[in-house]
């Protein structure tokens, strides 16, 4: 095993935690062209792919300055040879072979490219969970002014709070959710009312016990079947005191 001088710099950890380096795997250096002239302090990524793995204080000892694990990636500073790295670790440098299995060297440019498209991959995510949620809101509005009635599960003839978000979720968003108020409370992730979003059920009771169901529509609006004088109708989301807001959409 080669061992031989300290490195010098100042080294920062430039990348860690829930990141995808699938795309940028792929375009592994060849180690054996990192020290020619092409090679600049900063062009490749040392890219921890699986397990545990130590950093050394320099190449003529066996102290451990610390280990690296999955997730985590480090700019190379120097190609020191036999796939030995000198890389950036918080405030100083050390020193990583990766011929280890599980270590991945990567073209910063290549990792920079995959996470542009990781970022944009969430984005487009994004877009289609929220106009999922708004092609749900547009078909409940439908049913606006329809008929409230006790046990009714179909709005086009009468339903109360439950058989209308039961209906509404089964026939709009594909979701199939318990028939009670009370356990459809128990479904779904629960959202802070700071975080729902149109598509997302709000229960009202007295203290725990829940008797009331409603679909928020943005905008500070719910729609539900409310009584058997106003029917299927819109009503602030707060005019009663929510015991309960939860995403039974799954996204």
């Amino acid at each position: 095993m080669r061992r031989g001088r300290l490195g010098y710099g100042v080294c920062t950890l430039i990348l860690c935690g829930m990141i995808s380096w699938a795309g940028a795997f792929e375009a592994r250096a060849d180690l054996g062209e990192l020290g020619g002239p092409a090679f600049s302090e900063g062009d490749y990524i040392a890219a921890v792919e699986t397990g545990v793995h130590p950093v050394y204080v320099s190449m003529d000892s066996y102290d451990i300055l610390r280990e690296v694990s999955q997730g985590e990636a480090y700019t190379i500073l120097c190609d020191e040879g036999n796939g030995w790295m000198e890389i950036q670790v918080g405030s100083g440098v050390g020193y990583l072979s990766v011929t280890e299995e599980g270590i991945s060297v990567v073209e910063r440019a290549e990792l920079e490219a995959s996470e542009a498209a990781a970022a944009a991959e969430v984005l487009r995510q994004v877009d289609i969970a929220n106009s999922r949620r708004q092609e749900l809101v547009n078909y409940a509005l439908q049913f606006l002014g329809g008929r409230y009635r006790a046990g009714g599960n179909d709005p086009h003839t009468g339903a109360d709070c439950s058989g209308f978000t039961k209906y509404v979720m089964q026939n709009g968003a594909g979701v199939s959710i318990a028939r009670s108020s009370a356990s459809q409370s128990l479904q779904g992730a629960d959202v802070s009312a700071d975080q729902m979003r149109p598509g997302d059920l709000i229960f009202y009771g007295n203290g725990s016990r829940i008797n009331h169901v409603a679909m928020y529509i943005g905008d500070g609006q719910i729609i539900h079947a409310s009584t058997y004088k106003t029917g299927i109708k819109i009503s602030p989301w707060n005019y009663r005191a929510p015991v309960r807001i939860k995403n039974v959409l799954g996204d």
